[in-house]
C-alpha cells in the first residue's frame, strides 16, 4: 500500500508498506531501500540512501511511524540532518490518492495481450453498453417474457446503480453499467481502491439500493393492491440476496473478504466465526437450508482469508469499521429475507417461489 508520495529533491519520493511490517522506499521510480516485515509493525521505521549531487554526496533519512488502526501515518525527511519535509496522514488521505501505477515496458505478441487488449476496447466503446442491454432484453424476452425481461433488468440497473453511487463518492472515475446476458450487470471504474471501507461501501451500495427498490415496490403494491408490484419486491429481493451470499466474486464475498482481513486479533476471528455460526443455526432454525451451508461455506473462507490479511496492499478496516460493516450487512440480509417471508404468506404460489429456493 502506498504510505505518502511527496516531492524530494525536485523527483517523487515514494513510501509503500503493509500490515506485517515491510516497507519499501522509491526515489525517482527507483527502488532505494527496503525494510523487511518486523514483528511489531507500528515502530518507527528509517529508511537510508545516498544521492550525489553537484559532486556532493547527500544522505536521505525517511523516518515514518504508523499506526494501523486507526490508521495514521508521521513522517520526516532530513537530507545531511536538516528536515525538508515533514507531515502526517490518516485514512481520508489514502481513499483520495492515486497509487502509482508503473510503468510497464514492451511485451511480445501473445494471445493473452490480444485479448487485454480486446477488453479495454469492450470497456472503453460506450456502444458496447447499448448492444449488451438489448441483447439481454432479447434473451431474457425469449426465455421468459418482455414484461419480465423488462423487469429484470430494471432491477439489475437499480443495483449497479448503487455502486456507481458508492464510488463517485469516493471521487473514483466511472465507466457506468454494462449489462451481459444470463449474467447480470457489472459496474466499472477506472481507478483502484485503497482502503477496505471503499471496498464494503461499494460492494453493499448495489444491494442497499436493491433493498430500496424492493421496499418501494411493496408500498407501491400496498397502495394499488397490484401483484406485479409485489412480483418485484420479492424477486428483486432473493436478486439482492443471492448477491450478499458470502462467496466471492459476489458482493457479500468482498464485504466478508474486507472484514476478515481486518482482524488483527484471535478475539476479532472467534467473533466474526461465532456471527457467522449463529447465522447458520437461524437459517437451519427457519428452514432456509441454502443460505445456511453457503454461510457454512463463508465462515470456513473468514479462517483463510484472516490468516493471509498482512499481504494485502489495502487499508485495513478500524474496529468501528469492522462493526458497522458487519451490522448493515446482516440488516441488509434481514430485511431482504424479511420482504420475502411477508409476500410468501400472500397464498400465491409464484410469490412464494424465493422463499421455497431458500428453503431448497
Amino acid at each position: 500500500m502506498e504510505l505518502f508520495n511527496i516531492s524530494c529533491l525536485g523527483k517523487p519520493l515514494r513510501l509503500e508498506g503493509s500490515l506485517a511490517g515491510w516497507q519499501a522506499l522509491y526515489w525517482d521510480n527507483q527502488l532505494v531501500s527496503q525494510l523487511a516485515a518486523s514483528a511489531d509493525s507500528e515502530e518507527e521505521k528509517t529508511h537510508s540512501f545516498q544521492l550525489a549531487r553537484d559532486e556532493l554526496i547527500l544522505t536521505v533519512n525517511v523516518a515514518s511511524t504508523v499506526t494501523w488502526q486507526p490508521f495514521t501515518i508521521d513522517y520526516r525527511v532530513t537530507v545531511n540532518d536538516e528536515v525538508v519535509e515533514s507531515g502526517s496522514r490518516d485514512e481520508k488521505d489514502i481513499e483520495r490518492q492515486t497509487p502509482v501505477v508503473e510503468p510497464q515496458g514492451k511485451t511480445k505478441f501473445s494471445l493473452i495481450g490480444l485479448a487485454s487488449l480486446g477488453m479495454k476496447l469492450f470497456k472503453s466503446a460506450k456502444v458496447i453498453k447499448v448492444v449488451l442491454a438489448g441483447a439481454s432484453v432479447a434473451a431474457y424476452s425469449w426465455l421468459f417474457s418482455w414484461q419480465f425481461a423488462v423487469t429484470l433488468i430494471a432491477c439489475l440497473v437499480v443495483h449497479e446503480y448503487g455502486h456507481i453511487r458508492a464510488m463517485k463518492y469516493f471521487g473514483m472515475k466511472t465507466k457506468g453499467i454494462y449489462l451481459i446476458p444470463f449474467v447480470g450487470g457489472a459496474a466499472l471504474s477506472d481507478e483502484k481502491i485503497n482502503t477496505r471501507w471503499q471496498d464494503v461501501v461499494i460492494s453493499i451500495m448495489g444491494p442497499t439500493f436493491g433493498l430500496f427498490m424492493s421496499l418501494a415496490a411493496m408500498v407501491a403494491y400496498w397502495i394499488t393492491g397490484n401483484i406485479f408490484f409485489a412480483g418485484i419486491a420479492t424477486f428483486n429481493a432473493l436478486l439482492n440476496l443471492f448477491n450478499l451470499l458470502p462467496i466471492l466474486p459476489l458482493d457479500g464475498g468482498h464485504i466478508l473478504k474486507s472484514i476478515s482481513f481486518s482482524m488483527n486479533s484471535i478475539a476479532g476471528l472467534i467473533a466474526c466465526v461465532a456471527g457467522a455460526a449463529v447465522g447458520v443455526f437461524v437459517s437451519y432454525t427457519f428452514g432456509l437450508a441454502l443460505l445456511g451451508f453457503l454461510l457454512l461455506i463463508g465462515s470456513a473462507e473468514i479462517v483463510f482469508e484472516w490468516k493471509y490479511r498482512h499481504h494485502s496492499h489495502l487499508l485495513p478496516l478500524t474496529r468501528y469499521g469492522q462493526l458497522f460493516s458487519t451490522a448493515w450487512y446482516l440488516v441488509t440480509v434481514a430485511s431482504l429475507i424479511g420482504v420475502i417471508i411477508y409476500f410468501a404468506t400472500k397464498g400465491d404460489d409464484m410469490l412464494a417461489l424465493p422463499l421455497m429456493i431458500l428453503q431448497s
